[in-house]
C-alpha cells in the first residue's frame, strides 16, 4: 500500500471536489482514484469522504486528516526538493582525507581556493599518514599516493598526476661530509628514513642517468614519519634524506638544503583521488574532486618545472 500516493490522491480530490477533476490532473482512471479512496479508508478505519450524484463533501474526520496530509505531503516534497538540489547546487559538509605533507602542500591549498567558489561548502580535512576506509570512517573524499597502482577496492579513482622526491641535506652537513657524487658513494653517509607505509624503509630506488639504481640503506640511526619533522632534521644537519620536491624547493632556493645527487630523482609516487560512487554523485563531490583533477595536476607540474629550471641553472 502506497500510503503517500493515496494521500496525494485524496488532497487533490478534497481541493477539486470531485473524483473526476481530480483523476484527470493526476493522469490516472476515475475508477483508480475511488478504489484509492476505498483503500485508504479501510487502512485507517475512517470515513474521509462524503460522495453524491453531484459532488464531494469531506467529513469531520476527513478535513482533519486533509490537513495533516498537506503538511506531510509538503515536508516531503521540500526533503525530494532538497535531495535533487544537491545534485546540482554544492552545499554541505565535505569529509575530505590527505595524508600530511601531500594534504599540507597540495589539498589544504585547493580547499582553500575551492570555497571561494563555493562559499556554501563546509570543509572538514583531516590529514594523516592513516589510509581511511571511505564508507567506515564517513569520508567523502580521499587522497592518496601510491606507488604502483592502486589495489581494487571498488572506489572509482581519477590520477592526479606524479610526485618526485629528492636528495638534499645541509650545507653545513656536506662541508663536514662532502657531497656524494655517485649512487655508491651514498655508502658512509648518515641517510635519514621516513618511516611510512607508500615508501620501502629499507632502501632508495633512484632513477637517472643509468636508468633505475637501488640504494640500499644502512641502518637508520634516525627515523620519522611525517616529512615536515625530516626537512627540519635535514635542515639541522644531521644526514641525507629524500624529501618531496615541493617540500624540498623552499629550502633549497633558500639555501637552507642543497640538492645531493641532482640528476636524480627518487622513484616517483601517484597522487590520487578517490570516492565512492559515480551514481547519484553529490554536487559537492563532483565539483570539489573536477576542481582538484584541474588544481593539484597543474600544482605537481609547476613544482617538476620549478625543479627542473634549478638544475638547468
Amino acid at each position: 500500500m502506497d500510503t503517500l500516493h493515496m494521500m496525494r490522491i485524496f488532497v487533490r480530490i478534497a481541493e477539486e471536489g470531485s473524483f473526476t477533476e481530480a483523476a484527470q490532473r493526476l493522469n490516472i482512471t476515475n475508477a483508480n482514484a475511488s478504489r484509492s479512496i476505498a483503500q485508504l479508508e479501510a487502512h485507517l478505519r475512517t470515513r474521509l469522504l462524503n460522495r453524491s450524484t453531484r459532488r464531494v463533501a469531506l467529513t469531520e474526520a476527513g478535513q482533519r486528516y486533509l490537513e495533516r496530509c498537506e503538511r506531510i505531503l509538503a515536508y516531503v516534497d521540500e526533503a525530494e526538493a532538497e535531495a535533487a538540489d544537491a545534485q546540482v547546487k554544492p552545499s554541505g559538509k565535505l569529509q575530505v582525507h590527505a595524508t600530511s605533507a601531500f594534504g599540507q602542500t597540495y589539498v589544504l591549498p585547493a580547499v582553500l581556493r575551492y570555497r571561494e567558489q563555493n562559499p556554501s561548502v563546509a570543509v572538514d580535512l583531516t590529514l594523516s599518514q592513516h589510509v581511511p576506509d571511505l564508507l567506515d570512517e564517513g569520508y567523502d573524499v580521499s587522497l592518496q599516493l601510491s606507488m604502483t597502482h592502486l589495489p581494487d577496492s571498488g572506489l572509482v579513482s581519477h590520477r592526479l598526476g606524479d610526485v618526485h622526491s629528492v636528495l638534499c641535506a645541509a650545507p653545513a652537513y656536506l662541508k663536514e661530509h662532502g657531497m656524494p657524487l655517485t649512487v655508491e658513494e651514498l655508502n658512509g653517509h648518515a641517510c635519514l628514513q621516513i618511516v611510512s607505509s607508500v615508501f620501502p624503509r629499507d632502501r632508495w630506488h633512484l632513477d637517472g642517468p643509468n636508468g633505475l639504481e637501488t640504494f640500499e640503506l644502512p641502518p637508520a640511526d634516525f627515523r620519522v614519519n611525517v616529512i615536515e619533522a625530516l626537512s627540519v632534521a635535514l635542515r639541522d644537519g644531521i644526514g641525507i634524506g629524500a624529501l618531496p620536491i615541493a617540500s624540498a624547493l623552499p629550502a633549497l632556493r633558500s639555501g637552507a638544503l642543497i640538492r645531493v645527487l641532482p640528476e636524480y630523482q627518487l622513484q616517483k609516487l601517484t597522487a590520487y583521488v578517490l570516492y565512492a560512487s559515480r551514481q547519484y554523485l553529490d554536487a559537492k563531490i563532483r565539483t570539489f574532486v573536477e576542481f582538484l583533477r584541474e588544481f593539484v595536476s597543474r600544482a605537481l607540474e609547476a613544482d617538476l618545472s620549478a625543479l627542473s629550471a634549478r638544475v638547468q641553472t
